[in-house]
């Protein structure tokens, strides 16, 4: 989710709407020479403003739609999936400028969250809130835990669907002189899935899956833990220990070993937050490819 269309959508907005003040104070050409008969920018302000005004206020304080570009999130949601993120759960924000004007609520353990990548805040990153503000986030040998109690997990039969599951990487380079092509693509995602393990664990109100590669373990080789947790380890499993500081937020992808979150890049302030995904409404599969409303539903 890598385009903020607030970019175009407001200069494009006020420009439109100071042309339509303009005519109603000064210019009044609508009022003067008739509907039709204004200059094309004058004629522009009045068929466009009131509709590109109502879905800047949708976009920017209720509802904004977002497009999921990788598989961090499987299995709750997968590539080409189409969701729609509740804009004012985490607080009402401006657009472009993003400061919070009204404190309308904040993230609570297991929300799936949108917000501004901190490394790169005009890139939009979708995890799932792990660790909130002051939080003792640790895992060890498989468990994971907040202030030291252990998050309910159980591990669950779950068979994912064979069209997903070959959607899982896509087609082109993936690494420097690796190429892969569409066939090659979905038996890499087949193979892989082959492998995958499921466990179901609840946060809170919040009871979802996640998805493990045995003998992956690819977060003892983040970064950001081996910065903050000393006990990072790379034999017989992976463990580390970290303290959410104040105003910031520790998210995870579900798919565990295969999502570049926090344990690699670090925390998430408040005021990179965009909002809470609630709902899938659509799926494109890629390429020339019809979408789909099998998989509409609320996001756990």
């Amino acid at each position: 989710m890598d385009f903020d269309f607030n970019l175009i959508l407001v200069p494009l907005t006020l420009g439109l709407g100071l042309v339509w003040l303009l005519d109603k104070l000064t210019l009044k050409q609508r009022k003067t020479r008739g509907h039709g008969k204004e200059s094309l920018l004058v004629r522009w302000a009045y068929d466009f403003f009131p509709v590109l005004a109502v879905v800047l206020v949708v976009r920017s304080f209720l509802i904004e739609p977002f497009n999921i570009p990788s598989s961090s999130m499987v299995p709750t949601l997968y590539t080409g999936d189409f969701i729609a993120v509740n804009k004012y759960a985490y607080g009402v924000r401006l657009p472009l400028t993003y400061n919070k004007v009204l404190d309308t609520g904040s993230p609570e353990h297991g929300d799936v969250a949108v917000f501004r990548y901190p490394d790169n805040p005009s890139i939009y990153y979708i995890k799932r809130v792990i660790g909130l503000p002051g939080d003792t986030v640790s895992y060890s040998d498989g468990q994971l835990a907040i202030n030291d109690v252990p998050v309910d997990t159980k591990p669950v039969s779950f068979k994912a669907s064979a069209e997903l599951t070959s959607q899982l990487y896509p087609a082109g380079q993936i690494a420097p002189g690796q190429v892969l092509t569409e066939a090659e693509a979905a038996q890499v995602g087949q193979e892989e899935e082959a492998q995958a393990q499921y466990f179901e664990e609840t946060q809170g109100d919040n009871t979802h899956l996640v998805r493990y590669l045995p003998n992956m373990n690819s977060a003892q080789y983040a970064p950001f833990l081996q910065q903050e947790s000393p006990e990072v380890v790379s034999s017989a499993g992976t463990q580390w220990r970290i303290t959410v500081p104040e105003d910031n937020y520790f998210v995870m992808g579900d798919n565990r070993d295969r999502s570049a979150d926090g344990r690699f890049w670090g925390f998430v302030p408040d005021d990179n937050l965009a909002g809470k995904a609630v709902y899938t409404w659509m799926h494109k599969p890629p390429g020339l490819n019809l979408p789909t409303f099998a998989r509409n539903g609320s996001i756990d």
